[in-house]
């Protein structure tokens, strides 16, 4: 036998046919531990879902789940009457409305009841009953019953059946600027007449533009002025009137 052939057979020595078998061994093992890995992780979730469902289908305590209408219970106040004391209240007159008056401590009364504002309302404008004559019925207020003559405000509306009538007119002087200028012109002025006839206010709403003093010379005439008063209700009232003063330039 030669040296070659001794060779190829020594112990230890591997050819092409035992190198493919291992790596087919080789290649089974891996594939299946790979396999069983996948087995082991998709076991531990299916086991983890089970295990959670199984929990949620334990109700917690303290909580009631309701599936539809007839579970639901009626409320305590319609199972249970509520239990009825009944509490006579004590006889005590009320004391008389009073309105509150400053006095000495010695001599304050404890059992005094104020009135309220719908009391007060009704004292100081109390209800009239209807009466049974001829036309409608009405009910006036007249302003002097609180104390003291109502003044309406400028350009405010007086209702009233007949208006002020001038019983005596101060004429307006002729300003020396417009006589030494000859010049003309139109002043509109407005008036407050007491329940007396008198000019309490004047003042001009629409001047002449001239700037010569007409508009001084025309407020200062108007309360000089006397009238007969406005008439309300058969009672005399104040109210606004407006006029116009014309000057006029004469040689």
């Amino acid at each position: 036998m030669s040296a070659k052939s001794s060779a190829a057979v020594a112990p230890g020595w591997y050819g092409a046919f035992e190198l493919k078998r291992s790596y087919q061994r080789n290649m089974a093992m891996g594939v299946g531990f790979a396999a069983l890995l996948h087995l082991l992780l998709i076991g531990g979730m299916l086991l983890y879902q089970y295990i959670q469902q199984s929990r949620s289908d334990v109700e917690p305590i303290g909580i009631v789940r309701i599936k539809s209408l007839s579970d639901i219970a009626p409320p305590p106040s319609m199972t249970a009457a509520m239990p009825q004391v009944n509490v006579a209240e004590p006889n005590i007159a009320p004391p008389s409305i009073g309105i509150p008056t400053p006095v000495p401590d010695e001599e304050a009364v404890e059992d005094v009841r104020f009135a309220t504002r719908a009391e007060l309302a009704e004292l100081s404008a109390p209800v009239v009953a209807p009466s049974t004559g001829r036309g409608g019925d009405s009910v006036v207020v007249e302003p002097s019953v609180l104390g003291e003559e109502y003044f309406p405000e400028a350009g405010e509306f007086v209702a009233v059946e007949e208006q002020p009538a001038k019983i005596y007119e101060e004429r307006p002087v002729y300003p020396e600027m417009a006589g030494l200028t000859q010049k003309t012109g139109t002043v509109w002025v407005q008036a407050l007449v007491d329940k007396e006839g008198k000019v309490r206010d004047a003042r001009v709403v629409k001047p002449s533009g001239s700037n010569v003093g007409f508009e001084e010379s025309a407020v200062e005439a108007a309360y000089k002025n006397r009238y007969k008063p406005a008439i309300q209700n058969g009672r005399p009232v104040a109210v606004w009137i407006t006029y116009k003063v014309d000057f006029i330039f004469k040689n």
